[in-house]
C-alpha cells in the first residue's frame, strides 16, 4: 500500500490541476510551472499504481481511478488547509470565499451580504457566482454553496438555512377566465407557466404530499420567466412567495388556491469541509441563515 504522507505536493498538484482543468491553470494557482505539476503528478501516479489523467495534446481527461481518488482525496485536503483556523477561534476571517447562490435570490441575499458582511469581515476576498444550476461544488472549487430545493449531494456537509414558503400565481384576467380553485381537481385542470429545467416539466407538489404534472404552453427554466409569463395571463406559476411578494401586494398577481396551502422549500449551505470548517464558511453560513429567516418571513 502506498504512504501517501510525504505526497502532499502531488496531492495538491493533482487536486488543482482537476479543479482548474489544465496544468498550465494549476501552476498559476500555485505560483509554479507547468512542468512542475505534470512532473508532481506523474510521481503521484506512479506511487499509486494508477493513471489518474488521460494526456494529449488536446485535452486533459480524468480516468475512472482519478474521479474515485479525486473524490476522497480534495474533501481531507480543504480539512487540511482549514485546520488552523480550529484553533484560532479569535483570528479574524481572511482570504477568499467562493460562493455559488440561485440568481433569483441575489437581489434578496446580495445587498446585505455586500453592506453587512463584507463591511465587518474587510480581510475577506468575495468571489460570487450567480447561477441556477447545481454546481459542481468540490470540482468548481467553492466553498459554500447555497441551494433551494432537496439536496442529494452524498458526502457534503447540508446545513438547513431556512424553509421557504411557495404560492401558486396568476394575473387578474386569468383568474377571471378561469376561476380560482378550491380543490386538488380544479387546480390541475388550470392552464400553468411551467418550470422545465433541462426540459424537465417538475410535477407541483400538494400539502398532502401528492403531486400532478400541470398542463401549460409554456415551459421556462427560470422563475423569473415564470413570473413574467404568469402577469402576462400566459397560466399561474408555482414559485417562491418572495420572489412575487411585491407583484402581489400591487395587484398586479393574486395568490392561486391560497387556501389550500403548498409544501415548503428548503434552502441549505453545502459544503465540503467536513467537521473542520473555515471560520470563514462558519461565519458566511451563520449570516445567511439569519438573512434567509427574514426571506422565510416575506
Amino acid at each position: 500500500m502506498a504512504n501517501l504522507l510525504n505526497e502532499t505536493s502531488g496531492l495538491m498538484a493533482f487536486v488543482r490541476t482537476v479543479e482548474a482543468g489544465s496544468f498550465s491553470a494549476a501552476a498559476r494557482d500555485l505560483d509554479t510551472t507547468p512542468s512542475a505539476v505534470s512532473k508532481s503528478v506523474a510521481r503521484l501516479e506512479k506511487k499509486i499504481g494508477a493513471r489518474l489523467f488521460l494526456r494529449s495534446t488536446r485535452a486533459l481527461t480524468l480516468t475512472q481511478d482519478g474521479q474515485v481518488f479525486f473524490d476522497r482525496v480534495a474533501p481531507l485536503l480543504r480539512d487540511l488547509d482549514s485546520s488552523d483556523e480550529a484553533i484560532r477561534s479569535d483570528a479574524s476571517p481572511s482570504g477568499r470565499l467562493r460562493i455559488s447562490m440561485p440568481s433569483e435570490l441575489a437581489p434578496l441575499l446580495l445587498p446585505r451580504l455586500f453592506s453587512s458582511f463584507a463591511a465587518d469581515h474587510p480581510n475577506l476576498h468575495l468571489d460570487i457566482g450567480l447561477t441556477d444550476r447545481f454546481v459542481d461544488l468540490i470540482r468548481e472549487d467553492y466553498d459554500v454553496v447555497l441551494r433551494a430545493g432537496r439536496s442529494l449531494e452524498g458526502d457534503l456537509i447540508v446545513r438547513r438555512l431556512a424553509d421557504l414558503p411557495m404560492a401558486i400565481v396568476a394575473s387578474p384576467a386569468f383568474l377571471e377566465a378561469w376561476g380560482n380553485p378550491t380543490s386538488d381537481e380544479a387546480l390541475a385542470a388550470l392552464p400553468f407557466a411551467r418550470y422545465a429545467p433541462g426540459g424537465v416539466i417538475q410535477p407541483l407538489p400538494l400539502a398532502d404530499g401528492k403531486r400532478f404534472i400541470p398542463s401549460g404552453r409554456v415551459d421556462c427554466d427560470s422563475g423569473a420567466a415564470l413570473i413574467q409569463a404568469a402577469l402576462g395571463g400566459l397560466g399561474a406559476a408555482y414559485v417562491l412567495r418572495c420572489l412575487v411578494a411585491k407583484e402581489l401586494e400591487s395587484g398586479a398577481l393574486v395568490a392561486v388556491a391560497s387556501g389550500m396551502g403548498f409544501p415548503k422549500l428548503p434552502f441549505n449551505a453545502l459544503h465540503a469541509f467536513g467537521r473542520t470548517v473555515p471560520l470563514r464558511v462558519k461565519l458566511f453560513c451563520d449570516f445567511m441563515a439569519r438573512e434567509a429567516k427574514a426571506i422565510e418571513a416575506i
